[in-house]
């Protein structure tokens, strides 16, 4: 866990700088846009941890069949995940070694999500904090696939936001040949860009409930729309479900968004898409209570939460935003080392980095 500490330790002291010497932003007086070289070397160190690594979730299985099968032309199946294949491929006419896939996959998803959050959130550093201790960082090591495609996609906030379809409908399509499940996100598009807590809203959170209570149902309706796909595996997928700790841990930044909506749409008038998709994050943790395969899904929305914790302090009277701010610390900490140390016992493993 040594690695994992300092990095969190590293990427936060250098992101807060970055907003400490940042500029406010003109469009949004209650904004601040944190100094572009501090933000650089805080996505560095989180590259630097995320692409020297050899172990954490399936990384192995990732390195061995780079390193094992050639990748051409002619074995790509075109009707599936071609996108990562082809870059696979491409990478392959560089090196064999299957560090610079690693590599370069981390350099991608952490910059994609690095520049996003530089962009919206009010607080990067706080963002950044969170991404490592709720577990994003490291579910990133893990899924590669999914959260490259969630990555790519969650660069293309700026499309939902200023209702820009077509762009963001290219950004999906991108998307979907690294993970076919972002396909979606095309009709998310119309849901998220309604008012927050609109009826929409409580009748997705309510939508949640219903397939909770009638989840075996729900399931065989799911996985015999599926089962023709390159996904009708997932129907064999038992690996419990999620513990309600996460459950709650998602649905606290909405709660307090919820509370405080008036003053959020005040200083962030442009929150709903933000608030929205964190909204939709919680949903799928809900259902992933019965079955852990739908926080896969969460994954495309989950980055929202990042966003919107950022600006939950400004929600407070400014007498309370330190107290509040350092709670955030304190409580997402407390989280990380359950998460990390207790429930997973993690360590990390590198050829080039040993701690």
């Amino acid at each position: 866990m040594t690695v994992f500490y300092i990095n969190l330790s590293l990427v936060y002291a250098l992101s807060l700088f970055a907003r400490y010497i940042g500029k406010q932003t003109e469009l949004i007086p209650a904004q601040f846009n944190a100094n572009k070289f501090f933000a650089f070397l805080a996505l560095t160190t989180l590259i630097l941890v995320s692409g020297l690594r050899n172990n954490v979730g399936d990384t192995y299985y990732y390195m061995h069949s780079y390193r094992e099968f050639d990748i051409t032309w002619e074995t790509i199946d075109f009707t599936g995940d071609f996108g990562f294949n082809i870059l696979q491929m491409l990478l392959q006419q560089v090196s064999r070694d299957p560090q610079i896939m690693i590599l370069t996959t981390a350099v991608l998803t952490n910059i994609l999500i690095g520049m996003t959050l530089y962009h919206y959130s009010r607080m990067f550093e706080l963002s950044l904090y969170v991404y490592i201790t709720i577990g994003y960082f490291l579910v990133s090591m893990n899924g590669i696939r999914q959260y490259l495609a969630a990555a790519i996609v969650f660069a293309a906030t700026k499309f939902i936001i200023n209702g820009d379809f077509k762009k963001y409908l290219l950004v999906v399509l991108l998307a979907s040949t690294i993970h076919q499940t972002a396909l979606i996100l095309i009709p998310i598009y119309f849901i998220v860009r309604s008012p927050a807590w609109s009826k929409v809203t409580f009748l997705l959170l309510f939508l949640s409930i219903l397939i909770v209570m009638g989840f075996n149902q729900f399931m065989d309706l799911l996985f015999k729309a599926i089962e023709d796909t390159q996904y009708g595996g997932y129907s064999d997928f038992q690996e419990g479900g999620a513990n309600f700790l996460r459950v709650a841990v998602s649905a606290a930044p909405v709660m307090l968004a919820f509370i405080g909506r008036d003053k959020l749409k005040e200083i962030y008038p442009k929150s709903d898409v933000i608030v929205n998709m964190s909204v939709l994050s919680l949903l799928f943790m809900i259902i992933s209570t019965q079955n852990w395969i739908f926080a896969r899904f969460s994954i495309y929305f989950g980055l929202y939460q990042l966003i919107l914790v950022s600006w939950i302090v400004k929600l407070f009277a400014e007498k309370d935003q330190k107290i509040v701010y350092f709670g955030i610390l304190g409580c997402y900490f407390i989280y990380f080392y359950y998460e990390h140390v207790i429930a997973l016992n993690m360590f990390y493993k590198s050829n080039y980095i040993n701690l």
